[in-house]
């Protein structure tokens, strides 16, 4: 059934949903993204929705060019997941002391730690991070290499390193279909990614080249140029900021999780980590491209990927296929169907109550605006992706943190 062609596009649109499912808005944006003279192709993921610019599950293939909205201003958004040797039989029958245990370690919302954490205190070799938590005097010295506009806030991306963030943005135990436990996490590169992307989507936009674009949201910093230079620099240490941020908040939930259960010892097998929102150098159709992947996951043969649903839904964890096609990519989750006012005006706490049921959980007015009937039906985003994807966990959660 799927790949189905968007038809009228200059740059060949290939797309794993139906186009009368896809609002008009969200349409008229891949129009006008596969009109832009740099885009090789285009693919649109099941998840897809309207996004800043660029559409949400949009996979962009563009040769010696790139759109800074078609990564997002949370760069380097992305999962995070460890499976446990603990199983149900193991939790207790009420998980609040758990959910305030890991809302204690990691901040949610707009906080940040009161310090920054102190990483080589958290012994993460101990559950496979310590691979990826090296490398912090290198990674904060490039801090002064990026755009002098966030200069100021060194000493706050310190201290948001290993916080959550907001939105849909969770921290959740699963189990799985054994009923192993999982923990399952959601966030990026909190204030200093989104700084670091207005202040280039700013630059892009004033550009000579992109004055004649049909949206000035998808202005492009071409190769070879200064301004796409200190951009793809910029992006980079954004992403790895992202990434550094999961496992050290994955490194404070495994340390919850262990203080929990006190002389009962924690075993964590090796993570899954992806981004969703990033750039990478890849080579499309026999040909270097830099793709985009705004609100989906690479899906190479065999990688491993994550894919979640909503905060009363299930996610899933699947091994990509390296589907030529969708440029081996698939869906970062289920994708939104309706925004986040729709949803506060439509759905009430009574309402979340009701659709959360079984899930240690906030249950109030301040995340009404992320009930999973806002989201669309994850088990339908996963069966329009069968050639993209095999699936390997399918999880449902028991407990989940929120900002």
């Amino acid at each position: 059934m799927f790949p189905v062609e968007l038809r009228g596009t200059r740059a060949q649109t290939l797309m794993w949903a139906d186009e009368h499912q896809i609002e008009q808005a969200a349409l008229k944006q891949l129009r006008n993204i596969a009109e832009l003279p740099w885009v090789h192709g285009l693919r649109v993921m099941p998840d897809v929705h309207l996004g800043k610019g660029a559409t949400v599950g949009s996979v962009i293939a563009m040769r010696d060019a790139v759109a800074p909205a078609a990564v997002g201003v949370d760069i380097g958004c992305g999962m995070e997941s460890v499976k446990t040797d603990l199983t149900a039989a193991d939790l207790p029958d009420d998980l609040r002391s758990l959910r305030s245990r890991i809302e204690q370690a990691v901040p949610v919302g707009f906080s940040a730690h009161k310090e920054a954490v102190n990483v080589t205190a958290l012994h993460a070799g101990s559950h496979g991070q310590s691979a990826r938590t090296k490398g912090w005097d290198r990674f904060w010295r490039e801090f002064g290499e990026l755009h002098p506009g966030v200069s100021a806030l060194e000493s706050k991306a310190h201290k948001q390193i290993g916080s959550l963030g907001g939105g849909n943005h969770f921290i959740e135990i699963c189990l799985d279909q054994d009923d192993a436990v999982w923990i399952l996490l959601h966030s990026g590169s909190r204030n200093i990614g989104k700084e670091l992307a207005e202040r280039h989507m700013a630059i892009a936009r004033a550009l000579s080249h992109n004055q004649s674009l049909p949206d000035r949201d998808l202005a492009v910093f071409l190769s070879g140029t200064p301004e796409m230079d200190a951009y793809r620099r910029d992006l980079a240490w954004a992403q790895e900021y992202a990434a550094r941020n999961r496992a050290v908040m994955l490194s404070l939930v495994c340390r919850a999780v262990r203080d929990e259960f006190g002389e009962r010892p924690v075993r964590f097998e090796e993570p899954i980590s992806c981004h969703h929102n990033y750039v990478a150098e890849e080579v499309i159709d026999g040909v270097p491209m830099l793709v985009t992947r705004k609100g989906a996951v690479r899906a190479g043969a065999g990688e491993l990927a994550l894919i979640p649903g909503s905060m009363g839904t299930r996610s899933y964890v699947v091994r990509g296929k390296g589907n030529p096609l969708s440029f081996q990519s698939a869906s970062h989750g289920a994708g939104r169907r309706m925004s986040r006012n729709a949803a506060k005006r439509q759905y009430t706490v009574a309402d979340l109550i009701a659709q959360t049921e079984g899930v240690e959980s906030r249950k109030d007015a301040g995340v009404v605006d992320e009930i999973p009937a806002a989201y669309k039906d994850i088990d339908e985003v996963i069966a329009a992706q069968t050639d993209l994807v095999d699936v390997v966990a399918t999880l449902r959660q028991v407990l989940c943190v929120k900002g």
